[in-house]
């Protein structure tokens, strides 16, 4: 009999999709359904998605206030904070009914806010062992202070401790659970990409023709980013580094957020318009195609947990310009800044527009130190950060505990 395996997450495939979701659905996807058997409960968010389906190795329950054709920008309306706070009782009601139907082997929290309803579930004595996932990107001070995290800190902070293991996805990350008195079973497992989705190749008539799509001339460079526009990815220092480089330097944002006004202020005001293409938000299938059109992958991160994006680009032999802050530091590794490992990337400081600039000028003035670099963090991201050897320690290190530990 497969070991049965709840899964807590704020949403889900097909919509609504980042980071820990994908990394949700390439984890799940790899494990045998003879090993185990997942389910999850999320929220639905938009009306047009079926309150109940079957993604993947997931069988999805979704719960919640929901919105017809509600896109991703739609989800940072001031009301669905209150979706996404309503998710915790929510979620720890539907978790109790199915586990009296289907009794669960184990929880699996995906990032921090998960355990919330976890924690509820165990003061009505439904202890279950659990896994709890680390995924977030912003500094630990950060986000313990944001409002709703200090009003239910008993909660959470009985839902840290209680876990059988803590995963984090960086050493960035590992030792947070620890600060807030965890003493079990932790490991970093980071997040991996699909090598091959992104190693895929593109003939020159078709990157000429999404070249073409984007705006972008055959002689202009392209600069691009795959982002939330939300302060923690710096996509505002891109804007203004882009105003201190030649015209032909183009900028190419694929992503939307709360931050969109203000960017499109900034963008106004430096007068370059015309040179930061917003192209709104793409989905995951077709990102390996556009991200090998444009020349420089770029993201100057204020904070990160660890970012799915950077080893994406990586894979599809993009230079990579980024800080080496929070999680990037595991892999973004700087001919100056990390003397003694192989070159990755090019890394900046946080808030340094003038830096941004600088790397950009060397990349475009090296272009043979440029191959070796993506030849080296091509092969780092092929060898370590593969979804196939991800999964694999997931079932060892993660969910197999679950259930032999208890």
């Amino acid at each position: 009999m497969p070991k049965k395996i709840l899964i807590f997450s704020l949403a889900y495939f097909p919509k609504h999709v980042g980071g820990a979701e994908v990394a949700i659905k390439e984890i799940t996807d790899r494990l045998s359904p003879e090993a185990y058997e997942f389910h999850m409960v999320c929220n639905r968010f938009d009306t047009t998605l079926p309150r109940e389906e079957q993604v993947g190795n997931v069988y999805v329950h979704r719960i919640g206030f929901t919105k017809h054709n509600a896109d991703t920008q739609s989800l940072f309306h001031p009301i669905f904070y209150f979706v996404k706070i309503l998710y915790v009782p929510g979620a720890a009601f539907k978790a109790w009914q199915l586990h009296r139907k289907l009794s669960f082997d184990g929880f699996w929290c995906m990032m921090l806010y998960m355990s919330y309803p976890v924690a509820l579930l165990r003061m009505i004595s439904v202890r279950i062992p659990y896994a709890l996932t680390l995924q977030e990107g912003d500094t630990f001070e950060r986000v313990f202070e944001r409002w709703y995290i200090k009003l239910f800190s008993p909660i959470l902070l009985f839902g840290i401790r209680h876990a059988t293991v803590v995963q984090s996805i960086s050493t960035f990350l590992d030792g947070w659970a620890k600060k807030k008195g965890y003493t079990g079973q932790s490991v970093v497992v980071p997040n991996a990409v699909n090598t091959k989705h992104f190693m895929q190749s593109y003939s020159d008539t078709e990157l000429q023709a999404t070249r073409t799509e984007l705006g972008l001339s055959e002689d202009d460079v392209a600069l691009v980013t795959t982002s939330r526009l939300v302060e923690k990815n710096a996509v505002d220092d891109v804007v203004r580094a882009i105003a201190l480089l030649p015209p032909r330097v183009k900028f190419v944002v694929f992503g939307t957020g709360p931050d969109g006004d203000k960017l499109k202020s900034l963008i106004a005001k430096l007068q370059i318009t015309d040179r930061v293409l917003l192209r709104g938000q793409i989905s995951h299938e077709v990102m390996p195609k556009y991200l090998k059109a444009c020349d420089i992958f770029i993201r100057p991160s204020r904070s990160e947990g660890m970012g799915n994006s950077f080893v994406e680009a990586m894979a599809a032999e993009l230079p990579v310009i980024a800080t080496q802050e929070g999680g990037i530091a595991d892999f973004l590794f700087d001919a100056k800044r990390n003397p003694d490992t192989p070159t990755t990337g090019w890394a900046v400081d946080a808030n340094s527009p003038e830096q941004i600039k600088q790397a950009v000028e060397d990349i475009l003035s090296n272009p043979d130190s440029v191959n070796a670099v993506l030849a080296t963090a091509k092969q780092m991201a092929v060898e370590k950060y593969d979804w196939n050897l991800i999964a694999d320690r997931m079932d060892k290190e993660v969910f197999q505990p679950l259930y032999t530990n208890v």
